[in-house]
């Protein structure tokens, strides 16, 4: 799974990276993006902005919002058949912005797991394959939100744990954010594992356990 992850591109870093994309001045750093916490994403709406999300979908048919807590990442294998994603697969993509994300790694011998910091080499900004949805509450309120597709892992995420999110190649970005629905089979074969030989990762410190900590010492190697 993808359970944390980080933002730490200026904003002008970002319009470099997602061209065409309105990018605001005040998105600012962050270290340590937690499940159920804003997400800065850019939806398939045609607008082409960068708005911030809940981070755990919340299905247009659901009766309570918590189920998002259990909604914060997407198989990409299953994403046609789970009731949950399936239909915003096929309409409502977005592109999730991010610095580099945290994985866990069991060490032989030690009960506590690493935590490992993963990113590209090049240390540029990329995008997670995402899906979002429209929720309206009994209130009249409407929540936005967002789920992280995962996929199989790369040779480099292998040594670390069993899954990664989905990083799209920039070429596919126009693609996955045309509004409306896409074939199917031109979507899915965008959910592949990123190749390993751009990326690279070192263990980080346990501060990044607790979501009250978001601080450059999360992403400091130790």
């Amino acid at each position: 799974m993808c359970g944390r992850f980080t933002l730490i591109a200026s904003p002008e870093q970002l319009r470099q990276v997602f061209n065409g994309v309105q990018i605001p001045d005040a998105v600012a750093p962050r270290y340590n993006i937690a499940p159920s916490q804003p997400v800065a994403v850019i939806p398939n709406d045609g607008r082409n902005v960068l708005d911030f999300f809940s981070w755990g979908l919340i299905p247009s048919w659901a009766k309570d919002p918590s189920i998002g807590n259990r909604m914060i990442n997407a198989r990409a294998e299953t994403l046609t058949e789970k009731p949950s994603f399936r239909t915003a697969f096929r309409r409502r993509r977005c592109l999730i912005p991010a610095s580099g994300f945290f994985e866990w790694r069991q060490e032989a011998g030690r009960k506590v797991k690493t935590p490992m910091y993963i990113h590209l080499k090049s240390g540029k900004p990329f995008a997670f394959a995402g899906l979002w949805e429209s929720w309206n509450a009994p209130d009249g309120s409407n929540i936005l939100s967002c789920a992280i597709i995962t996929t199989a892992p790369n040779d480099l995420m292998q040594t670390i744990h069993n899954r990664m999110p989905v990083i799209l190649p920039e070429a596919a970005y126009d693609f996955w954010l045309t509004p409306g629905e896409q074939p199917i089979e031109r979507l899915q074969a965008l959910l592949q594992p990123y190749p390993a030989d751009e990326m690279t990762a070192y263990p980080v410190s346990t501060l990044v356990n607790s979501p009250a900590n978001d601080a450059a010492a999360c992403i400091q190697p130790v």
